[in-house]
């Protein structure tokens, strides 16, 4: 390795300097310390003598892709100080871009990590903010007996809860989000070597401590594990639903489809080569989906589907038609056992719905035509001139009838705005402001119109899909008011999930009906919720059908 420069050393907490940005951005400094772990982009150094007590860091991330020294060396370093911003609102983090280190002994002295409790990272989101920057780059770790709460990803990263917690959990060991604290962190480490990181269920036991340096990434502060992980591991059985339908009793699947397509994108055709190309039928998601028409949810007599993608995928194209997507999707379900279905969408028009660039995603049905069949004209897209679903997925309405029967069902299959947009908890400006939220509401409302009139005409009306909002929302009171009900109000606390958030387990499908469709008669509301609990093998992309738990509810028409 090169000699570092002869520039006075600077310890590192004068580095680090406030909690947003650094007084010596810009300048050329040296420092030393002892390497606490590292990352794809660089490794962290520590100074053993600060006292972990102070309100400032006595951690620093160095940027160096290559040549990183052993972990538990003492290094000097110099290089370029930076306020590193992923984006024109994220919070700034301070590195060292590297010029020149020396490995001044292979063996440094052993740094104690601050270990994250319950009691010190389960405080109002301000508190935790100041707590968590006091300890940037600098050694941490969670304590065995900690509960995984989130299932594992492509990418290695875990979610746990510290023994002792005091929080709201779900029936499989999960924590539920708080209506009071929405915005909730809980303590997360990444596993740099797939090989080394196990896959895991939510409700699995953590059997050993994980140390490493406190990492600020995508809006979030993560530990860079640096220790084994050994785990105590749960199964989790597909649950399947008893609910069916026959003579007056209509089911309906709620299904996000995770931008389904039957398409492997060519490179030179996407936006993004690295996140825009996929296999959907290699991976297995369509044999997945289909077990889960089939079979988890007993073949329903309607399936609304979201996130379907045109015949192309992600390519930037003029294609907008997905009878493909469709036609293989149909074949998965009878090849496992379920009816054969037809199809139903109105295509987008390209590009003008949001979503992934090039996928031109929408809300489509498919139905069972032995049980149900479309009322002509009834099939439409609402909001298509409405500013709140400009750029939007635009809500899918029909109306389906009864073959043997004279019961009619109105059904709005909705995806409305997504919370990408949103603020991170640490964000430096408005931390958890969602400029979304507000149009959700509007889109909330275009959609109520809709029904209005079919509640005045006792006509049965069923709104559900991926709201991205919770069942607490403004978005969600919006569209019930005082005249219907969110059927997911119906499931227990501990089992009212389909989605998991960073370890939050939360409600965005949701299922709206008339008042009056439950008076004197029965409707029943399931979440299947093997789906959200699953871990992926790290490494492994598209292993899940989907990124929600399905949803299916049994409905008694007039």
């Amino acid at each position: 390795m090169s000699k570092p420069s002869s520039a006075a050393v600077t310890p590192i907490h004068k580095i680090q300097g406030s909690e947003l940005f650094s007084p010596l951005a810009g300048a050329v400094v040296a420092t030393r310390g002892v390497v606490t772990g590292t990352t794809r982009k660089g490794f962290f150094i520590q100074d053993p003598r600060g006292n972990r007590h102070d309100p400032v860091s006595h951690g620093l991330f160095v940027f160096k892709r290559r040549g990183k020294p052993p972990v538990g060396s003492v290094v000097a370093v110099a290089g370029k100080v930076v306020d590193f911003q992923q984006d024109d609102n994220g919070r700034p983090t301070t590195q060292l871009v590297e010029d020149a280190t020396r490995v001044l002994d292979k063996k440094g002295p052993r740094i104690e990590p601050v270990w994250l409790t319950a009691e010190r990272v389960l405080v109002p989101p301000k508190d935790l903010a100041t707590y968590l920057n006091s300890l940037e780059g600098m050694l941490v770790g969670v304590l065995a007996g900690s509960t995984f709460v989130a299932p594992s990803n492509p990418y290695g990263d875990y979610v746990i809860l510290p023994p002792d917690a005091d929080v709201v959990r779900t029936q499989f060991g999960g924590v539920l989000i708080d209506p009071r604290m929405p915005e909730q962190w809980l303590p997360s480490f990444r596993v740099l070597g797939y090989t080394d990181a196990p896959t895991v269920n939510v409700g699995a036991e953590l059997l050993d401590s994980v140390v490493g340096p406190l990492n600020f990434r995508v809006a979030s502060f993560q530990i860079a594990a640096v220790s084994p992980v050994r785990v105590r591991h749960v199964e989790i059985e597909a649950r399947t639903t008893t609910l069916r339908s026959a003579g007056s009793f209509v089911t309906v699947l709620t299904l996000n489809g995770f931008n389904l397509d039957t398409r492997v994108e060519d490179k030179a055709r996407v936006k993004d080569p690295d996140r825009d190309v996929d296999d959907d039928v290699g991976d297995g998601r369509f044999d997945g989906l289909g077990r889960a028409i089939a079979k988890d949810a007993g073949g329903p007599c309607i399936v609304a589907l979201q996130e379907i993608q045109d015949n192309d995928g992600a390519e930037l194209s003029e294609t907008v038609r997905a009878d493909r997507t469709y036609e293989a999707l149909i074949a998965a379900v009878l090849q496992a056992g379920g009816p054969t279905y037809a199809w139903a969408d109105i295509p987008p028009e390209e590009g003008a719905d949001g979503g992934q660039p090039g996928g031109n995603i929408r809300n489509a049905f498919l139905y069972d035509p032995r049980r149900v069949r479309i009322v002509d004209g009834t099939l439409k897209r609402l909001g298509t001139t409405s500013p709140a679903f400009e750029g939007s997925r635009k809500p899918l309405a029909a109306r389906f009838r009864l073959v043997d029967g004279q019961g009619e069902l109105e059904i709005v299959n909705v995806h409305l705005a997504s919370k990408r947009h949103q603020n991170g908890l640490f964000a430096p400006s408005e931390p958890g402001f969602d400029p979304r939220r507000a149009v959700r509401v509007q889109q909330a409302e275009v959609i109520g119109a809709h029904v209005a009139p079919l509640r005045e005409s006792e006509v049965d009306y069923y709104v559900t899909g991926d709201f991205n909002d919770f069942e607490f929302s403004d978005t969600l009171r919006a569209l019930t008011g005082d005249h219907s009900v969110n059927l997911v109000e119906s499931v227990p606390a501990p089992l009212r999930f389909d989605y998991n958030h960073r370890g939050l387990s939360e409600a965005l499908m949701h299922g709206v009906v008339a008042k009056r469709q439950l008076v004197g008669r029965t409707v029943e509301y399931e979440i299947l919720h093997a789906n959200a609990l699953l871990g992926t093998p790290p490494g492994r992309q598209g292993q899940k059908p989907s990124d929600h738990a399905y949803v299916i509810a049994r409905l008694q028409l007039a």
